[in-house]
């Protein structure tokens, strides 16, 4: 076995990049990189029935946004399973040469009426001293040994397993195809990964794993089960019920650096009091052994937070810069010839402050940049039932025709009319939020009303004042 740590992470190409497939290549990737180890990518593609190009390239594309660095001189890879099915069934045929293999020629409906006859369930090892010579639809099986098999697991410590639970197992199917267990072992022993980190859901194949291991003559990798990840009612998150696509999550303006922080976290915790730490941090403190195998709940909110304090801790060019490519966006309430690049880094640091997503900016920013904002028919119809609301509009629409036009001297008047009328200054400014920005939620109202200009804003409370009418 190879001295320098070889670490692998081995995706099948069947659909977008789920979060959990992120978190395992991130524990590897770090590992390699403390340990001045490898980390190979390995595509296990050999069902061409579940895996497309494009899959395969979006695997590589994600890793890429995670920074696993495919230049890194630790970074081996891309291989693809598929190239290696020769070697696959040439390691079945030795096992059956070396005796820890034999055909079996019975159908799955012959070993499920032998089950059912003796009240137990699987495959009862009929075909092991039959002495079959290889034919037809016959399956190569791995001939279980007696005893127990005992799993090292980093993670999870000495795991037991009674080979009396463990059937004798298809090496190959009945058109010669060799099956996913054997070629996972077949491409780590020529691949010399000495460490195979992978989720907890492959605890139960690994002793079936390191039997093949041995019975090939190779010493076991070292094993780490990490916890499964599971959703707020603690189930294992799912395509078809959670969101769970890594690309999701990037398309809705989550930052690279707080998704790698948030899934390191999932399972560990960085040293100190706090979570947020960079990736040097989690290189050098990050340990298997520190692992937790509870299960790890993925929650989103937190997964916003982090990006929100991401966000917060970019310098404002870096922010809008980050900003661009959803201000560009095709599906934005504004043309091209509408968006004003001055205009929005006169308010790009007030909104810096205020989103958890960079998907969040376009809708909080919209009405600076269209002729009329689009409103929220709820909340005019919600913010504009006050008795107060129609004349404080009008008062403004009177006070701002001539006041010093400096967010300042906007909020000091609407502040006195306040504790004139005896009432908050929030409850007094939601009706001008709506009337200006068609919304109840947005960035500082006088700073953009400042940002606006006067012309535009006097506008838009008279529009307000004749839906009132």
């Amino acid at each position: 076995m190879s001295h320098t740590p070889r670490y692998r992470f081995a995706p099948s190409p069947t659909g977008f990049f789920h979060v959990g497939g992120a978190r395992t290549a991130l524990y590897n990737w770090a590992l390699a990189q403390r340990e001045g180890g490898v980390f190979v990518l390995r595509i296990e593609d050999t069902d061409e029935s579940r895996n497309s190009p494009e899959w395969t390239n979006g695997i590589i594309d994600a890793l890429a946004w995670l920074g696993i660095d495919s230049s890194s001189s630790q970074f081996e890879g891309p291989y693809f399973q598929s190239d290696n099915a020769s070697k696959h069934v040439a390691a079945a045929h030795r096992l059956y040469e070396l005796g820890h293999a034999y055909w079996c020629d019975l159908t799955p409906e012959q070993i499920q009426e032998r089950a059912k006859a003796a009240g137990k369930q699987g495959y009862d090892g009929y075909s092991r001293d039959r002495g079959l010579e290889p034919g037809p639809g016959r399956v190569l099986r791995f001939r279980v040994p007696e005893g127990t098999t005992v799993v090292r697991d980093l993670v999870r410590g000495d795991v037991e397993f009674d080979n009396t639970t463990i059937e004798d197992f298809v090496l190959l199917r009945g058109n010669g195809s060799p099956m996913f267990l054997l070629a996972n072992v077949v491409d780590d022993i020529d691949m010399n990964i000495t460490n195979v980190v992978r989720a907890e859901e492959h605890l139960p194949n690994t002793p079936k794993q390191q039997l093949l291991w041995q019975a090939l003559g190779h010493e076991p990798p070292v094993w780490a089960h990490v916890p499964v990840l599971v959703n707020e009612q603690r189930k294992k998150l799912s395509k078809r019920r959670d969101k769970v696509a890594l690309e999701q999550y990037k398309d809705e303006g989550i930052l690279a650096e707080a998704m790698v922080n948030y899934l390191m976290t999932l399972g560990w915790a960085p040293h100190g009091d706090t979570e947020i730490v960079p990736w040097s941090t989690i290189v050098e403190q990050f340990r298997l052994e520190d692992v937790n195998h509870s299960p790890a709940f993925f929650d989103v909110k937190k997964l916003q937070a982090f990006n929100g304090e991401y966000i917060r801790a970019l310098s404002l060019p870096q922010f809008i810069n980050a900003c661009s490519p959803w201000l560009m966006a095709e599906d934005v309430s504004w043309n091209a010839s509408q968006f004003k690049p001055k205009v929005f880094a006169a308010v790009a640091e007030l909104i810096q402050t205020r989103v958890v997503m960079l998907s969040e900016v376009s809708t909080m920013v919209d009405f600076l940049f269209l002729d009329a904002p689009i409103v929220d028919e709820q909340a005019f119809t919600k913010t504009f039932t006050a008795d107060f609301a129609r004349p404080m509009l009008e008062h403004c629409r009177d006070a701002y025709a001539t006041i010093n036009w400096t967010h300042e001297d906007l909020k000091a008047h609407l502040d006195a009319l306040a504790e004139e009328l005896q009432v908050k200054l929030g409850k007094l400014q939601a009706p001008l939020r709506v009337a200006i920005t068609g919304r109840t939620i947005g960035p500082p109202l006088f700073e953009s009303l400042e940002v606006l200009g006067r012309e535009q804003t006097l506008r838009r409370i008279d529009a307000a004042l004749l839906r009132t009418v």
